[in-house]
């Protein structure tokens, strides 16, 4: 049995439906089991609980073996996934496959890889065999931009000329479920990017093009970012974390392509284009 966190939201449902159509026996925790219908009429075991709650992760572990540590970026999240490592070890899992970040290192000086970098060396010095998922930047992101350019035909990042190769949550899934039911993937890090590395600029070529009308980039200065995020994100932690992380990749820290997405898969990644065209609804004017 696999153990799913983070069941609801994009990598963590992807890659819940890849694993049960791949015929893989899963359980998912969740805090809320409405949220997991569909995984449950897939023929997912819905396990609801608290993922900062010790005794909520023995019980979804029980009788699992593989597990996947997917939690959203918080102030909370560290502690969180050491703990979850904890209760796994305790608990008998035999393999980890933890989502991380493709900017995780020593020398990262932004919270959320930096956090992502911690649990990387606590699951690295347990008894775990483990698997680090380190995707870049992802499409889905590109979601909270739908009001401007539905209203606008603009989205405002503070991200200057840097290039991502940026990922869809959809492929994260694919590769996490290939880990989790192919051999060799024991004790090994993946960095998954996307196929195309592209500056925003680019990026807003490739809406205008599949949107059909011309949608713009505006390279929006950090502290007008903030104050406009802050609007979104209520948490001072969360704020700032997100204004560092979009600093460090507007210095370049996600400048690169992988090829780990067709080596794990054996498919090519889900292309901008592709993505644009699947939410285009999100992306038209009302």
């Amino acid at each position: 049995m696999i153990l799913l966190t983070g069941a609801t939201g994009k990598c963590g449902s992807a890659a819940a439906k890849e694993l049960l159509n791949k015929g893989a026996p899963v359980r998912v925790l969740v805090r809320d089991a409405a949220k997991a219908a569909d995984l449950k009429a897939a023929g997912a075991d819905v396990a609801v609980g608290d993922a900062t709650d010790a005794a909520s992760i023995d019980q979804a572990l029980a009788g699992c073996d593989r597990a996947v540590l997917i939690l959203p970026n918080s102030e909370a999240q560290l502690d969180m996934e050491l703990q979850f490592i904890d209760r796994a070890k305790a608990a008998g899992v035999k393999h980890l496959v933890k989502l991380s970040s493709m900017e995780a290192s020593p020398q990262t000086s932004a919270p959320i890889p930096q956090l992502h970098w911690a649990v990387e060396d606590h699951l690295r010095a347990s008894s775990l065999a483990w698997t680090m998922i380190r995707p870049n930047f992802f499409m889905q992101n590109l979601l909270a931009n739908a009001v401007t350019i539905k209203s606008m035909n603009k989205f405002f990042l503070p991200l200057g000329d840097a290039r991502t190769c940026m990922i869809d949550s959809r492929d994260i899934g694919a590769v996490i479920a290939a880990v989790l039911t192919s051999d060799g993937h024991e004790n090994q890090s993946y960095e998954v990017t996307g196929p195309e590395l592209l500056t925003f600029y680019e990026v807003a070529d490739i809406f205008t093009e599949v949107l059909g009308r011309k949608i713009e980039y505006v390279n929006q200065p950090m502290d007008s970012y903030k104050e406009t995020l802050a609007q979104f994100l209520t948490n001072e932690w969360h704020l700032n974390a997100v204004c560092a992380l979009f600093g460090e990749i507007a210095k370049g820290g996600l400048d690169r392509k992988t090829d780990a997405m067709q080596t794990l898969t054996g498919r090519e990644p889900i292309t901008l284009a592709s993505f644009v065209g699947d939410y285009k609804m999100a992306f038209q004017p009302d």
